[in-house]
């Protein structure tokens, strides 16, 4: 008899599979929510496809009286540049220090501790003070996704740095490699696809201090809009723009995850 932990199921099963929990899901929730309205027309608190489609329309397809935007629109653009530039600075200072930090010794010694002490510390603490250093506009946003999230793509990378085997860079150094061309030639070709790895496990993070931002101090985003409409119990507002955040993280790690298998197919092909 087949044991269990060795049957895998075929792909069109898998992806069955995989359906199923969303499907329930749904249902679940539809079951759910017509019982409520049946027994209350005016709920909110589980709000119908129905009525979360309207409200979607009304805030995707119509412009604001007061603004002239088209409001679900503005608030996604707005959300995707802040972060976009917070992960951007955030890979860019992280693949620096985690480079340095486990290539030089020298540079290890001082700034290992450093780098650990500061990823301990909790990035949503630190909001008041990038409120009242940099104000209440973008710059406050942008700077606390890089400093919540560069701590942990900079310990990733001096992690894969350290795990490179000693032999490249001895063989490196026996064929006259300076340590500036075995870190540009040897290092760097092999950390950019884990970088990409890093900056993917990173995202969660960096929608959770956007969202956090977003909320205390802000004029439009997803967060914002989120905590606009709560004080009022607009469901039908807060589900789906949950569900669109869902989707654009879906959607960003799936683009990063194609960028990595276009970029550096070797580094797949070896089963990194």
């Amino acid at each position: 008899m087949k044991r269990l932990i060795n049957l895998t199921p075929s792909r069109p099963v898998q992806v069955l599979l995989g359906l199923l929990p969303f499907a329930l899901l749904i249902v679940i929730y539809m079951v759910a929510s017509d019982a409520r309205l049946e027994i209350n027309p005016d709920d909110k608190l589980l709000p119908s496809f129905s009525q979360m489609g309207a409200a979607l329309e009304r805030l995707a397809l119509e412009p604001s009286r007061r603004t002239g935007e088209y409001v679900f629109w503005q608030d996604t653009l707005s959300s995707l540049k802040r972060l976009g530039m917070g992960i951007a600075i955030a890979a860019s200072i992280g693949f620096t220090i985690g480079l340095l930090t486990g290539a030089l010794p020298s540079a290890h010694a001082p700034l290992a501790p450093l780098l650990t002490t500061i990823s301990l510390v909790p990035p949503l603490a630190l909001l008041p003070i990038l409120f009242i250093v940099f104000g209440l506009g973008e710059l406050s946003k942008v700077a606390l996704i890089a400093i919540g999230v560069a701590p942990f793509i900079a310990r990733d990378i001096q992690r894969c740095t350290l795990e490179i085997p000693r032999e490249q860079l001895i063989k490196a150094q026996t064929l006259g490699a300076s340590s500036w061309q075995i870190i540009v030639r040897v290092l760097i070709p092999q950390l950019l696809p884990r970088l990409i790895n890093a900056v993917r496990l990173s995202l969660g993070a960096g929608w959770l201090f956007l969202i956090a931002s977003e909320a205390i101090a802000s004029t439009d985003g997803l967060g914002y809009r989120i905590f606009l409409v709560r004080r009022y119990m607009s469901m039908d507002v807060i589900l789906p723009y949950v569900a669109w955040i869902t989707f654009l993280a879906f959607t960003l790690d799936w683009l990063l995850a194609q960028l990595s298998r276009c970029c550096f197919t070797w580094h797949h092909q070896g089963g990194a």
